[in-house]
Order: C-alpha cells, then structure tokens, then sequence
C-alpha cells in the first residue's frame, strides 16, 4: 500500500474543503471537514473552532472531540484564553507549553491540562483584515508548530473563512432582492388598490392614494397589506 506524501494529503485536504462549496451547502459541514482535515495534516491531537455570532460574541461550532470543545466552552466563560486572543488580535498565538503560562489565562490552563493537553496554536479565520473567528490546535506534547505548519493552518482557515464570507454574501443579497421584489408586487397591489378606491369613491387618483395611505398609518398596517384589503373588498374607503 503506497502511503500518500504530505503535500498529496494537503492538496487532497482542500480539495474536500471546496468540493463543499456546492449549491446550498452547509456551513457546519465545511467547518467539521476544516477541523478534521487540521488534526489530520498538522499532527494535532484535537482542534475547536470558535466563530463570533452576529452580535460579535463568540460561539463554539465545531471541534474533533469533546475535550478541546469543552476547554473552548471553559475559555468562552472566562472571556480569555489563545483562541478568544487570537479572535481578538487577528493573529496567531502560540503556546508551546501550556504548563509554562503561570498566571496567565489560569482557567484556560487548568482546563487544557485536565484535559491532556500540553500545546495549544490559535489560527485566526480572517480575510482582508476581518476576522469572524479562531481555530485551536491542541497537542499532547509541548512543542512548536513550524513555519510550514503555520502556513497550511492559515491557508485551511482562509479558504474556510472566505467561504462563510461568501456564504453570508449570498444570503444578504438574496434577502435584498426579495425585500425588493416584494416593494415591487407592492407598488402593482397599490395602483389597482388606487383603482378600486378612485371608481367607487369616484375620486381622483391622487386622492384614492391619499385615503389609502392615511387609513394605512391610523390603523398601523403597511400599505401592502391595506391595499390587498381593499383589492379583496374587505375594506372600502
């Protein structure tokens, strides 16, 4: 059995990350399959992902064990820890030996030592100088990433980063043209509403759209909604 080189497996690695990034795909799943393929190619015992929610408060979303999730959880209600200083500064934070912090971050330290871990690397997800959120590598040996483990860490992040980027880009925009679309359907409801009010009030349009709208306002409906009213003749002005 042939044994796959470093560089096959990381290109493998992100060939698994954008064969996600189909129609309607699912955050969570790329963000398992980034954590999963970490672990895998920078020999790490475990990772936990961190992403801030729209309020900018951060959120564990994904992790390859229990163990870094729960040290994740415990650094989120200590409000400190390498990922949440890393999510902070957008930049790497290393700990080659968590033993070694002393007072620093000494929930966060206690937690990871409990837990069996002695090293912990925090990669910020960032893309043009705005970062969503951290991911944690943890080891079970004191030690060093190196500058190419760094470099595929940062890279795997990225791709996952601009992704959810992209993802929320996508949702916004559609969001924005059904509002748009709905002012659209709007204006047609209004005109015949206008219409309808005009012929059997037997006033001019600009009077009909002056009815409509201050019946809208003293009853606290929106024009749609008073228009389709008037259009089913539930309502008569």
């Amino acid at each position: 059995m042939v044994t796959a080189s470093r560089a096959q497996r990381v290109s493998a690695a992100f060939v698994r990350l954008t064969d996600t990034l189909v129609a309607d795909y699912d955050v969570l799943d790329l963000l398992h399959a980034l954590v999963e393929a970490s672990v895998d190619l920078l020999d790490a015992a475990a990772a936990g992902l961190l992403l801030a929610d729209p309020h900018g408060e951060l959120q564990v979303v994904a992790s390859t064990s229990e163990r870094s999730q729960l040290v994740e959880i415990l650094q989120l209600r200590a409000g400190s820890g390498p990922c949440v200083e890393c999510y902070l500064t957008g930049t790497v934070i290393a700990v080659d030996d968590i033993e070694s912090l002393g007072a620093r971050w000494p929930d966060f330290r206690e937690a990871a030592l409990s837990q069996g871990f002695r090293s912990v690397h925090a990669v910020p997800m960032r893309v043009h100088g705005k970062t969503i959120g951290a991911m944690g590598l943890f080891g079970e040996l004191p030690g060093a990433l190196t500058p190419e483990d760094i470099a595929i860490g940062q890279a795997l992040a990225d791709v996952a980063t601009i992704s959810i980027l992209q993802e929320r880009t996508i949702r916004e925009s559609a969001l924005v043209n059904e509002q748009l679309q709905r002012a659209l359907n709007s204006r047609v409801l209004i005109e015949q509403a206008k219409g309808v009010i005009s012929h059997t009030a037997g006033v001019d349009m600009e009077e009909a759209f002056k009815r409509l709208r201050t019946y809208a306002r003293e009853n606290s409906q929106n024009l749609h909604d008073t228009a389709t009213q008037i259009i089913n003749r539930t309502l008569r002005l």
